[in-house]
């Protein structure tokens, strides 16, 4: 089948891998210019490492792993250490493996055959689907036109796809009440020593380093914020009033690195909440789908056997689409409700609501040796 996929994130990129080494011709496009290397670690945990080991990828991921989160602390007002992080303990097992975003997107984007092809700077302006006996007619924002057996929206939270078939994205969102936003900080990038991240009400700022760089990330409690995801100088105003009053710390200097970098990345915590995952020749995978949200840790695992579950139903399937696009469902929901169940325990140890609370959280994660909040 010829299949379309929107979006060349690590969901994408994996369909891209899964489906063209079953022997499918597939088209990715992707919105940006490049792909999107900029990120935190990632966790792939449980089936995921299942469906990377199929792929032929999981020698290649183990040798790329990082243990970033033993060395991460909650730090005070000096920079003190003040309690370690807690995900250090998932980490250090062998179901899970934490690496670099930019490492594991390398690895799928090296893995795509030659069956399949990557579009860049282009995207979806509107889907026709032909029904039960035809195809999808497409046309997309440079003006080309295709027509597909299946368009497969693996295009994130925010997708266009989902937008196109399933309706306005308010519709499906639970807005968990967080932000998060990532720079690059230069001035750190040789330095040495642990990752940290320093609370005040609602509030988290960190330096994270590796492989030779550094990125300041922030997080925030925030009520819906209304904004243009493409205005990048709106986005970043938007962090530096979430932060004003706050001088404690490093946090001016995080700031001051946000405001320079030009691949400034900024983001909502929130869960896709759909009764399916398709409609007719149209399927989503990834947060398209069912974005966990990024305070669960595990949405880069749902990409993963997302796209490997749908690859195996349509291979098991044949040329009934509907039939796999069900089976998928059905296997993939489980994984699904159990990561979107877990993110609310994770809002609260990562952004205390109060100072009272932070100091409770501290004292409650606080190793032997470390000072007091």
């Amino acid at each position: 089948m010829h299949i379309l996929v929107s979006g060349a994130g690590i969901a994408g990129l994996a369909c891209a891998v899964e489906l063209g080494t079953r022997g499918h011709e597939v088209t990715v496009v992707e919105y940006g210019h490049h792909l999107r290397l900029t990120g935190t670690p990632i966790d792939i945990r449980g089936d995921a490492i299942e469906a990377v080991a199929g792929m032929g990828l999981l020698t290649k991921i183990r040798k790329h792993r990082v243990r970033m989160s033993e060395l991460t602390w909650f730090v005070d007002s000096r920079g003190e250490p003040v309690a370690r992080l807690p995900i250090a303990e998932i980490s250090d097992s062998d179901d899970d493996i934490e690496l670099l975003r930019e490492d594991l997107v390398r690895i799928l984007a090296d893995a795509v055959p030659d069956t399949a092809t990557i579009r860049f700077g282009d995207s979806i302006a509107t889907l026709t689907d032909g029904g039960v006996d035809g195809g999808v007619d497409v046309r997309f924002a440079s003006g080309r036109t295709g027509r597909y057996d299946l368009v497969i929206g693996a295009d994130g939270q925010h997708s266009t796809v989902r937008g196109l078939v399933f309706g306005p994205e308010e519709d499906y969102l639970r807005h968990l009440g967080v932000y998060f936003a990532l720079a690059d900080h230069p001035g750190e990038a040789r330095s040495e020593g642990a990752n940290s991240i320093y609370n005040v009400p609602g509030r988290m700022a960190g330096i994270f380093r590796y492989n030779g760089k550094a990125v300041a990330v922030f997080q925030f409690r925030s009520e819906p914020i209304d904004y243009d995801r493409h205005d990048l100088d709106a986005q970043k105003k938007i962090l530096i009033d979430a932060f004003a009053g706050y001088r404690s710390w490093r946090i001016p200097e995080l700031l001051a690195a946000a405001r320079a970098d030009p691949g400034f990345f900024f983001t909502s915590a929130g869960q896709i909440h759909l009764p399916s995952w398709h409609r007719g020749r149209v399927v989503l995978v990834g947060d398209a789908g069912y974005c966990p949200a990024f305070l669960s840790g595990r949405g880069t695992s749902l990409a993963l056997t997302g796209a490997r579950f749908l690859a195996e139903e349509l291979q098991r399937c044949g040329d009934d689409h509907t039939a796999a696009f069900a089976r998928y469902e059905a296997r993939q929901r489980p994984y699904v409700t159990f990561a979107q169940g877990r993110v609310d325990s994770g809002r609260d140890r990562m952004l205390p609501a109060t100072w009272a609370a932070i100091a409770a959280r501290n004292k409650a994660l606080q190793a032997p040796g470390t000072g007091a909040a």
